[in-house]
């Protein structure tokens, strides 16, 4: 929270998170702080429109990659991880949450979120069998 900061244009910054928030439906893995910089919305500061700014630098730089967060929240430098799951062509299941636990690296964040990954699709193929959807 920047509490003493300089304000910045109110509406030029809702647009920004607004735009932002728009592009999340494909890229859940940056919901968390997209979320933290729409709470400022009433009241950004140069602080909030640098972050957001970093988020739309973010989106531009890895249009064709997925990427880990490692460590971008400075509070407690915990990775903030995204995914979707599809049967066929319908998204069933998606979600972004932050990690329990600090990875010491991009490879160890990544290996955290693909693990989650797999225990979400393993609840997924046991609600399937549970209510007949496979054999």
């Amino acid at each position: 929270m920047d509490e003493t900061g300089s304000s910045v244009n109110q509406t030029m910054y809702r647009g920004i998170i607004w735009s932002l928030l728009y592009l999340t439906a494909s890229r859940p893995n940056v919901v968390f702080s997209l979320g933290l910089c729409a709470r400022s919305q009433s009241n950004p500061k140069e602080s909030h429109l640098k972050t957001a700014k970093r988020i739309l630098r973010y989106f531009k730089g890895t249009q064709d990659l997925a990427d880990a967060d490692y460590a971008c929240y400075l509070v407690d430098r915990k990775n903030t991880s995204g995914m979707d799951h599809f049967l066929g062509s319908c998204l069933i299941s998606w979600g972004t949450r932050k990690q329990n636990s600090v990875a010491l690296s991009t490879d160890e964040a990544e290996y955290v979120v693909a693990a989650s990954c797999c225990a979400q699709l393993l609840w997924i193929k046991q609600q399937l069998e549970d209510f007949g959807g496979t054999h």
